[in-house]
């Protein structure tokens, strides 16, 4: 069948592969991924069927009804893959940046009822159709920045009745137009006024009431491991409940303190471990050792105001698999720009250009379990690319901040708007 997109005149074509193709990029295998120069890639409906040099190109393939995009010279890559967002929830806490900028801390701000609490309250009075539109709003952003897949945190409710619409709008808006969504839940975000002092019992609360109900609705678990939210014991309680209920699982850890959180949930096969600033050595070589993803989150220290990122560098060189995003979310990183998370990587945690590439693209779908079918440029592999307005990677985060995306094609479709 002739190609439905092609996709020539590529200067850069980034494929992401050449690795290994059963676990995530770690060590010089996260920069060591090839690069085709003067290159093509071909898809048929949603799947590419074929790239390589252009003299490789089958003309023969190309009918009237193909789509060409030229990328003139361009860069073309996988499209980005958002691995930790807190997508849906109401309000916004523009209202605290001053309290910020005077000094107050993250867990100052939630200690008097504001922060995380500050956007339940809002969240849990708006109604289900204001949600959605909400995050089809936040979802039309984050495809112009060229994100193809993003996961979804609930979070935001902290009882039945709210977590279950915020995950259940999650999947209605992956639905209603292009982006993939992978729906976690994170009805453990933090300790809700009504279980003030008693995180146990709000843990049995979800482990009992909420989980059963979000079998074939939520792909992960979630829980924020912190002083302020819940102990490491009783994380490691909760998350071995949702794996016994057939959840994937997943961490807040290691953010504001060393608590041995990451190393806990790696123990027992988390998907990722996300933030890890405060993660030692010897905890990281712990998760080195097993297939668990480090999510890396820039934005958050950068936004708060704090001299302390993740050793990124370290964790690379501990063979830690690492990944990249920007925690979006209204409190501690309200920017959807994963391009300004890369740069700021590279500036603040040791990554290099094509290192800080595979953490938004492979290695971020690996922290999704998607990496059979998105984050590389590969024949069978879903048609997610993007064409970008950069003619060499390294400009990638050269630019600080700036959208470099020209063209966004999802599921082998050309996006538009």
């Amino acid at each position: 069948m002739a190609y439905s997109l092609l996709i020539r005149n590529c200067g850069q074509l980034l494929t992401l592969a050449g690795g290994p193709t059963d676990q995530p990029l770690r060590g010089p295998h996260l920069a060591g991924w090839r690069i085709l120069e003067n290159a093509f890639v071909a898809c048929q409906d949603d799947k590419i069927v074929a790239l390589g040099s252009i003299a490789e190109l089958d003309e023969a393939q190309i009918s009237a009804e193909t789509k060409v995009l030229d990328a003139a010279g361009k860069v073309v890559m996988p499209g980005l893959v958002e691995c930790h967002t807190h997508l849906v929830f109401a309000g916004n806490r523009a209202h605290e940046f001053q309290r910020k900028l005077q000094g107050e801390s993250y867990l100052d701000i939630l200690a008097s009822g504001g922060g995380i609490l500050s956007t339940v309250r809002a969240t849990r009075a708006a109604a289900e159709d204001e949600l959605l539109a909400i995050a089809l709003r936040h979802l039309r952003d984050f495809r112009r920045y060229g994100i193809t897949t993003l996961e979804a945190k609930s979070g935001y409710g902290l009882d039945k009745e709210t977590e279950l619409r915020l995950v259940r709008v999650a999947r209605q808006a992956g639905r209603q137009q292009p982006v993939r969504v992978v729906p976690t839940f994170l009805g453990a975000h933090v300790v809700p006024p009504e279980y003030k002092g008693r995180p146990a019992d709000y843990l049995d609360f979800l482990t009992r009431e909420v989980l059963p109900e979000l079998a074939g609705e939520a792909d992960f678990v979630d829980i924020f491991c912190e002083e302020g939210a819940f102990s490491v014991a009783d994380s490691r309680r909760y998350l071995q409940r949702a794996q016994q209920l057939g959840f994937g699982l997943k961490i807040h850890a290691e953010q504001l303190h060393d608590l041995g959180g990451c190393a806990m949930a790696a123990e027992l096969g988390a998907i990722s471990v996300d933030h890890c600033d405060y993660l030692n050595a010897a905890d990281a070589a712990g998760v080195a050792a097993t297939p668990t993803v480090a999510v890396l989150l820039p934005l958050v220290p950068l936004f708060l105001r704090q001299e302390k990122y993740a050793p990124g560098r370290q964790l690379i060189e501990q063979g830690v698999a690492v990944a990249l995003s920007t925690d979006f979310n209204p409190g501690s990183c309200p920017s959807k720009n994963l391009w300004l998370a890369l740069s700021v990587a590279c500036l603040k945690m040791g990554f290099t250009p094509k290192e800080a590439i595979a953490a938004v693209t492979l290695n971020a779908a690996w922290a999704l379990n998607l990496a059979p079918e998105i984050g590389s440029l590969a024949v069978g592999k879903r048609a997610d690319l993007l064409v970008l307005d950069v003619a060499d990677y390294q400009e990638i985060p050269y630019w600080l901040g700036e959208n470099p995306v020209r063209n966004v094609v999802i599921g082998g479709q050309v996006q538009h708007g």
